[in-house]
């Protein structure tokens, strides 16, 4: 973002590819290391504050475990597929569930929480420093004094950023959910002034071939020193940094960065 004006293609990269909740849901449904994962630590906490609760992926399962889940999302369309969801639910597991449509950086609930979540990337759409600092001000915020903060991005492969962004990258045919069986391909274009991995997916239905459409995606590429650099000097002190959801230690060859904080006052009390 430029000054005060928005770009508009991070504006769209951060909204289209969860315009469509069901293919989404598709995209996404052998991702569940996460959710166990951040469900543990729910059940702990009792009460979450979760930031990107989409339709609900994550949420419904720390919900099913007794946690009370407020989630803030800026995708009306995964919010509205959230109350679909919920409404499939027992009655004492969905009104543990509370969403919100907002912007993370803005936002403002009025109370705080045991645990703030932030999973699976939703921190790579913020893509200016000053976005990062909002952010940050609102999980302080929100935090209880002994509170956590817990995150997760994927950390950033030299092999997409080097891509040509004309050359397309082909995948296996499969079957969309309203679109039928289709042709895949994705196109990566980074900017390397903005740090931000531009993604586009393109899908072409084989019953429809003039029917092509175009899913964009933009992530901020975050490196993790920069995100330790980030959340000291916002206010945070790192207990953890793991490259998976096993805990094991983050190398160079790791592809997820979990980070767990917490505010430095709170963690400064409890070194005592």
């Amino acid at each position: 973002m430029r000054g005060r004006h928005r770009d508009h293609e991070l504006v769209i990269g951060a909204l289209a590819h969860y315009e469509d909740p069901a293919f989404y849901a598709q995209t996404h449904r052998r991702r569940i290391e996460d959710i166990a994962y951040y469900t543990h630590l729910a059940r702990r906490a009792g009460t979450v504050l979760e930031y990107g609760i989409g339709s609900g992926r994550i949420a419904i399962s720390m919900a099913h475990a007794g946690a009370s889940v407020v989630g803030v999302d800026h995708s009306r369309a995964m919010l509205r597929d959230l109350t679909r969801r919920l409404a499939l639910e027992p009655t004492k597991v969905a009104k543990r569930v509370v969403a919100r449509f907002g912007d993370m950086r803005r936002l403002n609930l009025r109370r705080r929480f045991p645990l703030v979540v932030a999973p699976f990337n939703v921190l790579l759409h913020l893509y200016t420093r000053i976005d990062v600092e909002r952010f940050l001000a609102r999980v302080r915020h929100h935090l209880a004094p002994r509170g956590r903060f817990v995150m997760d991005i994927s950390m950033p492969l030299p092999e997409d950023l080097a891509r040509d962004p004309m050359r397309a990258f082909h995948a296996p045919r499969f079957k969309h959910p309203s679109a039928g069986v289709v042709q895949y391909r994705e196109y990566f274009d980074y900017d390397r002034a903005r740090q931000v991995l531009f993604v586009t997916a393109e899908l072409t239905p084989v019953s429809a071939p003039g029917d092509t459409f175009a899913i964009p995606l933009a992530h901020r590429q975050f490196f993790p020193r920069e995100w330790e650099a980030l959340l000291h000097y916002n206010g945070f002190t790192i207990e953890h940094m793991y490259g998976d959801f096993a805990r094991t230690p983050l190398t160079s060859g790791s592809d997820t960065l979990v980070v767990h904080a917490r505010r430095r006052s709170a963690a400064l009390r409890d070194s005592r």
